[in-house]
């Protein structure tokens, strides 16, 4: 960690400036990644941080996560902000609607998983809206058969996509994805006519990357590895940081 250039002065600046639409990814990015997906945990502050610069902007703040909508209210609560899941499966707006996209079949896909989890108990299975994700972070050694199983899976259902992410593979719909559901809030107030900034930290978050980029925001690379994002910061904490600082800045009320 030490050796990964630290942005938070840059991000900071953006997250306290006027006109700045803020989008975060869950895990890895806002909370700590941990054994299993139940296993994360909201550091303290962190829900009186996202609240104080949501109201600084005017409510244009959003969650994009592979979680589902349900989950990430579960582990904001009592707050309730604009969700993502399931890489744009599920979308709710500030409006509170919740848009929800046509899924191709992953049955196959679930079936597959479910047998490989059953004869590895490091493997677990997470079902979620259209998608199957197959997290291997227990066993790691078990990664070249997952891919390989979970890649012949995958080929027997079309419109489906295969993510490579940190210690999980997850089949998806490929007509979805995080670069989408940004796109799709910036249709909508209060979002429409801001400057986009997203930060994530895996694979899953490179289309976010790019489609802010390309809208003339930035993208934010939480941890080490290749990534179209113009920023880096070293780890979840840095980033919560920058939130908490930001959210307290008398600059970046509208």
């Amino acid at each position: 960690m030490a050796n990964i250039r630290d942005d938070s002065a840059a991000l900071l600046q953006l997250l306290s400036a006027p006109g700045t639409a803020v989008f975060l990814d869950f895990d890895g990015t806002l909370v700590d990644l941990a054994p299993t997906p139940d296993g994360v945990r909201v550091a303290p502050g962190v829900i009186e941080a996202l609240a104080l610069l949501a109201e600084r902007h005017g409510g244009a703040l959003a969650l994009i996560s592979g979680r589902p909508v349900a989950q990430i209210d579960a582990m904001l609560a009592p707050l309730v902000l604009p969700v993502a899941g399931v890489h744009g499966v599920e979308r709710r707006g500030a409006d509170g609607q919740l848009h929800v996209a046509a899924t191709p079949d992953v049955a196959p896909v679930l079936a597959r998983a479910r047998a490989l989890a059953a004869m590895y108990p490091g493997l677990l299975v997470e079902r979620k809206r259209g998608a199957v994700a197959l997290h291997y972070r227990l066993a790691p050694e078990l990664e070249p058969l997952c891919l390989q199983e979970m890649t012949v899976a995958v080929q027997a259902c079309p419109g489906v996509l295969l993510l490579h992410g940190k210690m999980v593979l997850e089949a998806k719909p490929a007509a979805t994805d995080k670069g989408g559901a940004i796109a799709a809030f910036l249709q909508e107030s209060p979002f429409a006519g801001r400057r986009p900034v997203f930060a994530g930290d895996d694979t899953t978050d490179e289309a976010g990357f790019a489609f802010v980029q390309q809208a003339g925001g930035q993208g934010v690379k939480v941890g080490s590895g290749l990534s179209a994002a113009t920023l880096r910061l070293a780890s979840p904490g840095a980033l919560r940081a920058a939130l908490l600082a930001a959210s307290l800045s008398p600059t970046s009320k509208e």
